[in-house]
């Protein structure tokens, strides 16, 4: 090794944020093995790289004592003093002995580990950025497919698509640049694996950060998101500010917002909806576009009671309930629908009728009441 070599481990640092003092320690250490391995020395022994001009030294290291057994790894009192007076019983001496044609096994050797070092900093390096932005979105191009995942580039490192988290009905093809949402990144032996989803609330909610400029600003906060992916999805939001209309906000002019955000999203369906911490007007305005004539709360069963007009039952249940499903995750509340003609008629009923209205769960769609659940753990906060 000579002064090239050390320009290279500076070129190194810049280029790929390498530090020259861990390659040079990680040469030394495999040169040390290399010194054992090819000289059949069991000596503990030291190896010097010069940081400055790349010439390299091996140092045996022998522990001083009275009487040395092994000669390789102890040294008497007596020679020690021939080097340095000063060596006492118990001291460390290093003698020099670096064989001739070390040079040659060095560079081999040097090659190895700056190749694998590079490899592994690399790795790191990608692991360590990406790990930083779980949960966050990135844009990459589509690669290739299997039967299991959809490859896609993000420029520095390839991240898994699986099938499953890909939206239903949705084509990606070879050259398709898709925002993803990253939900996990591991290390492997090959690297850190990156995967990704097309499907996840998080998506969503990015999405509308990256297109309202009051979101990114911290002035319209989105409370809670609600999500199935490729059909419909909605949205909570609440401003921090009276004078700016959160809706409005998120809708964009003339909805230019919200449309940049359904297009990536392959024509999902969006319903933007303001946030209350009443619960009476939170679950009325989640179950829009419908009209509710009234919500009843109850806060030990966790059930939200609401009826609408008669016209209405059909759209706040939405087909085969989404719209009431999508209510009920987004505000998490159990929410019971019906409307007003079944109100009426149920307070006229008495004996089996009224008992049969109160306990059962009723399929959504149909001309009876529906009682959707949400647990918590489904609300997309």
């Amino acid at each position: 090794m000579n002064q090239d070599f050390i320009e290279a481990l500076d070129q190194l640092e810049r280029e790929k944020g390498i530090s020259k003092d861990v390659l040079i320690e990680a040469i030394e250490a495999a040169l040390i093995s290399g010194y054992k391995r090819n000289f059949n020395s069991a000596a503990n022994v030291r190896v010097d790289v010069n940081r400055e001009t790349g010439d390299v030294r091996v140092f045996a290291r022998k522990t001083v004592v009275e009487e040395p057994t092994d000669p390789r790894l102890e040294i008497s009192l007596d020679a020690a003093e021939q080097i340095n007076p000063h060596y006492t019983v118990g001291d460390v001496v290093e003698i020099e002995v670096t064989p001739k044609d070390f040079g040659r096994i060095a560079a081999q050797t040097a090659k190895q580990v700056v190749t694998q070092r590079i490899r592994e900093a690399e790795r790191g390096l990608i692991y360590h950025e990406f790990v930083d932005r779980e949960e966050d979105i990135v844009t990459g191009v589509v690669q290739r497919q299997d039967s299991r995942y959809t490859y896609v580039d993000l420029g520095k490192a390839e991240a898994l698509l699986p099938f499953h988290e890909q939206i239903p009905g949705e084509k990606l093809k070879q050259g398709d640049r898709v925002k993803c949402f990253i939900t996990k990144v591991e290390k492997t032996t090959k690297g850190p694996q990156i995967l990704l989803s097309r499907t996840h609330p998080g998506l969503l909610r990015r999405l509308f950060e990256l297109e309202v400029p009051e979101i990114y600003d911290g002035v319209v906060e989105i409370k809670s998101v609600a999500r199935e992916a490729g059909h419909r999805s909605k949205i909570a939001v609440y401003s921090r500010k009276p004078e700016v209309d959160p809706v409005g906000a998120c809708v964009g002019p003339r909805g230019m917002r919200v449309q940049h955000v359904v297009s990536e999203l392959n024509g999902e369906k969006v319903d933007i909806v303001k946030w209350s911490d009443d619960p009476q007007e939170f679950v009325k305005n989640a179950l829009s576009p419908a009209k509710v004539v009234s919500v009843d709360i109850s806060e030990e069963e966790r059930v939200a009671r609401v009826v609408v007009p008669d016209y209405q039952l059909s759209l706040a249940i939405g087909k085969e309930g989404q719209n009431a499903r999508l209510a009920a995750k987004l505000t998490g509340w159990k929410i019971d629908i019906k409307s007003e003609s079944q109100v009426r008629q149920n307070a006229g009923d008495a004996g089996d009728g009224a008992s049969r209205e109160r306990g059962g769960e009723w399929p959504v769609g149909g001309e009876e009441s529906s009682h959707l659940d949400s647990a918590a753990d489904e609300s997309a906060q």
